[in-house]
């Protein structure tokens, strides 16, 4: 048996700028970082004891004999991308957990992704596959084969893991550089960082395909100034100026909702505005839009204050990692 363990990410600023259909033509970069809870999936061969060959668990229970049949689109193809490797007297049996819902924002689908291929590749080829070949394996299942609507930051930042600046060139090149490499300064910047689930699921590539294949002069300009609070974010952690950072949030927000309609809602803004009413000084909703999880800046003074007036919601403080995707145990010598 194998388990990996994928983290989930926070993405901070220059969301929009990672779907190829704008950085092979202009260039991107995004603000990302993953925190401490993750993606959980084991594998096993299946014994030759049951009338099924697959066995499938994730919110349902698939047991079939033909791995084509198979309905969860993304493990299917990541295992006919191994066909060739799988035994043919043996079974599979492969199991998902979570610590957070799906499409909730945080980049489950891609955090999924990443994780099973990074565990098939150890189960089947026996051996560790690097952070970059794991990006892209990832991008080429989601993007190519799966044809979702889905930009690339996701993949890169739950495969590397870390708080980093992520670029994207025309060429087609990622390179990923750490912002904040310090454990304190991390956790200062985490301490005043909470996660406020709106209770609303939404499907991503939905939501993305609004704007994403619009990218006219407006939607355009916004992904320009949306690059702009990338600049001065990290101006702003360069110097530790965190609550400036956090500011810049509501800017990054206000721009976003900008993009497309289905982006907020009427629910979604007053949860957005209690927040900001109840000791937050900055926020955004994470993901494509839609619902999910909000992130908020809460200065410390307002900390106990914004808990207690958002006792209503899910709040989750927020803890970064650095590991990224990885396989935490393993039964193969």
């Amino acid at each position: 048996m194998i388990i990996s363990r994928t983290p989930y990410r926070i993405s901070f600023f220059g969301g929009g700028s990672d779907y190829p259909e704008w950085y092979l033509k202009n260039s991107g970069e995004v603000i990302a970082a993953t925190i401490n809870k993750y993606v959980y999936i084991s594998c096993r061969d299946l014994p030759p004891f049951f009338k099924h060959k697959y066995r499938i668990v994730y919110s349902k229970i698939e047991q079939i004999k033909d791995l084509r049949s198979i309905n969860h689109k993304a493990i299917r193809e990541a295992l006919l991308l191994f066909n060739k490797n799988i035994k043919s007297n043996l079974g599979l049996e492969i199991h998902y957990d979570g610590d957070l819902p799906s499409k909730s924002g945080v980049a489950s689908s891609s955090a999924f992704v990443v994780g099973l291929l990074n565990l098939l590749n150890t189960f089947f080829l026996k051996k560790s596959i690097s952070k970059n070949n794991l990006t892209l394996k990832s991008l080429f299942l989601e993007q190519k084969i799966l044809k979702e609507t889905v930009g690339s930051q996701d993949q890169t930042i739950t495969s590397y893991g870390g708080f980093n600046s992520i670029k994207f060139l025309r060429s087609g090149e990622i390179k990923v550089t750490p912002i904040i490499k310090k454990s304190k300064v991390l956790k200062d910047l985490s301490s005043r960082l909470f996660l406020v689930f709106t209770g609303i699921k939404r499907t991503a590539n939905y939501i993305a395909r609004t704007y994403v294949e619009k990218l006219d002069n407006t939607k355009r300009n916004y992904i320009l100034e949306i690059l702009q609070h990338v600049k001065l974010a990290k101006f702003f952690l360069s110097n530790n100026n965190f609550d400036d950072f956090g500011l810049l949030l509501n800017e990054t927000w206000k721009v976003k909702r900008s993009l497309s309609a289905s982006v907020s809602s009427y629910k979604i803004d007053s949860i957005y505005n209690k927040g900001i009413n109840n000791g937050a000084i900055g926020g955004k909703l994470l993901g494509a839009g839609g619902g999910g999880f909000f992130l908020f800046y809460v200065p410390e003074d307002k900390q106990t204050f914004f808990i207690k007036n958002m006792k209503n919601f899910i709040v989750i403080p927020v803890e970064f990692e650095n590991c990224g995707s990885k396989i935490i145990f393993s039964t193969e010598n």
